[in-house]
């Protein structure tokens, strides 16, 4: 069966190469224009096309999934499959060009967390299981019939890339094994319930700042849950601090919540109820450093 792949991210790669281990056919990997990054604006490859790359893959990187060269490009291959895993949104004209359709590998167990980060909406929701969905596109995102998925647990101290990282494992064995049943023709498909659907929105900076006047438990999931990116953060003298690894202490916050307290090497902030101790943190312009390191550099810190 000729497969056409398309995705952007680390998460995507594991199951470009298991697709290729196996000895799939896949005709092209379709990733998103390359970037200019950095101070000297040096071009940037997804970490998909330098695997394609070195896999010697035929690679496209349209700038509108809806130009009509690329479209098609994309018919020429006379794909019988299209697999998505973390790319953009398909349009109709592209998803039902091949034979047997066009599936997606989602980082969440759907209909729960429907949208562009449900990685870090589960982590910091306090979710202690998560997984990964294959299913067929249709038009609304992340709506379609699914085929299968794939359970894991969520550590108490887990943070976003330890499960971003085991789930892009996961969902690469669940994509081969998806292959498998729809080139056998076995696949038994069924509906999403829409009663059970909840939003996974994308996360934008101003959605990473921490209010302390929370619960103590509810700022560690949130801290973890955005850890290491983009990182939850707090102000100190009007800079940002990123705090990357936290945990929940049995002290009671005796003081305002915000309020920051040096003791033993440690960084403890007072929550609405229970002090969360900081293990790593990074001040605006500095290395991310652990909390001894950061104190010792710091002398001493002003809530």
């Amino acid at each position: 069966m000729k497969i056409i792949f398309m995705g952007t991210p680390g998460f995507a790669v594991p199951s470009l190469k298991i697709l290729l281990d196996n000895k799939y056919d896949v005709q092209a990997v379709v990733t998103v224009p390359d970037k200019k990054k950095g101070r000297g604006l040096k071009t940037s490859f997804s970490e998909v096309k330098n695997f394609a790359l070195a896999k010697n893959l035929k690679i496209l990187q349209p700038d509108s999934l809806k130009d009509e060269n690329f479209i098609k490009e994309i018919k020429t291959f006379s794909p019988g499959l299209i697999i998505v895993v973390a790319f953009r949104i398909l349009p109709e004209e592209v998803f039902t060009i091949p034979e047997f359709g066009s599936i997606n590998l989602h980082g969440s167990l759907l209909p729960k967390y429907r949208g562009a980060a449900p990685v870090n909406r589960a982590i910091m929701n306090g979710d202690t299981e998560t997984g990964v969905t294959t299913f067929f596109l249709k038009n609304k995102v992340d709506t379609g019939n699914i085929i299968l998925q794939s359970k894991i647990k969520i550590e108490p101290d887990d943070n976003a890339g330890i499960i971003h990282d085991k789930l892009s494992v996961v969902g690469a064995d669940l994509v081969l094994k998806t292959v498998r049943l729809i080139e056998k023709g076995n696949v038994i498909e069924f509906s999403q319930d829409d009663s059970l659907a909840s939003p996974a929105p994308k996360i934008h900076r101003e959605d990473c700042k921490i209010d302390w006047d929370k619960g103590s438990s509810e700022i560690h999931n949130f801290i973890r849950g955005l850890s290491p990116y983009p990182a939850a953060f707090t102000l100190m003298d009007n800079k940002i601090v990123k705090i990357y690894s936290s945990s929940v202490t049995d002290l009671k916050s005796g003081h305002e919540p915000g309020s920051v307290i040096i003791g033993n090497k440690k960084i403890f902030v007072c929550t609405k109820d229970k002090l969360i101790e900081i293990h790593e943190l990074q001040l605006e312009g500095k290395k991310k450093i652990n909390a001894v390191d950061f104190i010792n550099g710091l002398g001493k810190i002003d809530s």
